[in-house]
């Protein structure tokens, strides 16, 4: 019997794929959560500046409110002023009753106004890529364009964790890879009812594999790594402190589950200014140098800093997430005198 490939293995895969523009990266710093089935939710987001707003047909939506909210969710991704945002839905998982028709209502009706859908629960690379072909279909039989719409996925157990490189492979959908900490932590039976707090006993940081196995996974095929919500959502200074943990790993940004974490996240996940213009400033030094009126140099000095290729690679990091955040840089690159 003759082998054939999964569909997974048989679809391009991030990892082979052209590294994926910046402004296909879009900024995630704050990710806010809003039930689909609130419009007093839905219509107070609008003016919030995170910088995605996902309106929830999961967990924050009841199984009796999960048809109204679909339609509910279509009018306002349609009459909406989501200007500067990041437009997405989370649809249920696989294996319910509900996604297929969450998939198909969201984006039959509001396909152009929708930048993603949200996967929740993904364990395998499988179901990344029946989203895929369901989009695909969707896709063409509206006359939209396809693939413009992406993939979010959510990493919730045991089972997606140790499947996490083959999902964020599966399909050139996919943008982000998203810890899902709540669910997590029941699933592997972690000690603890305080979601994103560490559990008691355990000395040192319990999520430390679990993020930088996410942020591996995400980093390997080009994606971004979105940290999942903090639940106690009056204490800002809790917030913060598990923010700072993802952003000093390297993670995109995290969720936000009330208007008092938003500018939070917004400041963790950005480059202070100082490291935002050092950053603007080894690019511009670099060019020259290595320019024909900078003397072809492959490493220079800027002030008292050596900088070269990879001083040019991790300042790109940090240009790209200031300008990303609109920034605006407060010093330039003076070309030495002769």
């Amino acid at each position: 019997m003759t082998a054939h490939p999964s569909p997974a293995t048989a679809l391009p895969t991030g990892g082979s794929a052209a590294p994926l523009s910046f402004n296909r990266l879009r900024p995630r710093r704050s990710c806010l959560a809003v039930p689909g089935s609130n419009p007093r939710f839905l219509e107070k987001a609008q003016g919030l500046p995170a910088d995605q707003v996902f309106l929830d047909l999961e967990d924050a939506c009841a199984p009796l409110a999960k048809p109204e909210a679909r339609h509910t969710i279509v009018k306002f991704l349609n009459e909406g002023d989501w200007t500067g945002k990041t437009r997405v839905v989370r649809v249920n998982d696989w294996t319910t009753e509900w996604t297929y028709r969450d998939v198909v209502t969201v984006v039959e009706g509001a396909g152009p106004n929708l930048d993603c859908i949200m996967l929740p629960k993904v364990q395998d690379a499988q179901q990344i890529v029946a989203l895929d072909l369901l989009l695909t279909q969707i896709e063409k039989t509206m006359g939209f364009e396809v693939g413009k719409i992406g993939i979010e996925a959510q990493i919730e157990n045991a089972q997606g964790l140790n499947n996490v490189n083959e999902i964020a492979r599966a399909s050139q959908r996919v943008e982000t890879i998203i810890f899902g900490p709540a669910d997590f932590m029941a699933s592997i039976n972690m000690k603890s009812l305080v979601v994103g707090e560490q559990p008691p006993g355990y000395p040192a940081d319990a999520y430390h594999y679990i993020l930088m196995k996410i942020l591996m996974a995400a980093r390997a095929n080009n994606l971004q790594a979105i940290d999942g919500p903090y639940l106690q959502i009056r204490n800002v200074d809790g917030y913060r402190e598990v923010a700072r943990r993802a952003a000093a790993l390297g993670f995109d940004g995290k969720w936000v589950l009330h208007p008092g974490q938003v500018e939070a996240s917004n400041e963790i996940f950005s480059p202070s200014q100082e490291d935002y213009d050092h950053a603007e400033l080894i690019l511009d030094a670099y060019d020259y140098y290595t320019s024909e009126a900078g003397g072809k140099k492959g490493s220079a000095m800027l002030g008292d800093e050596m900088i070269d290729e990879a001083s040019r690679k991790m300042a790109l990091v940090i240009s790209g997430k200031g300008r990303a955040a609109g920034m605006r840089r407060t010093s330039k690159f003076e070309i030495p005198e002769a």
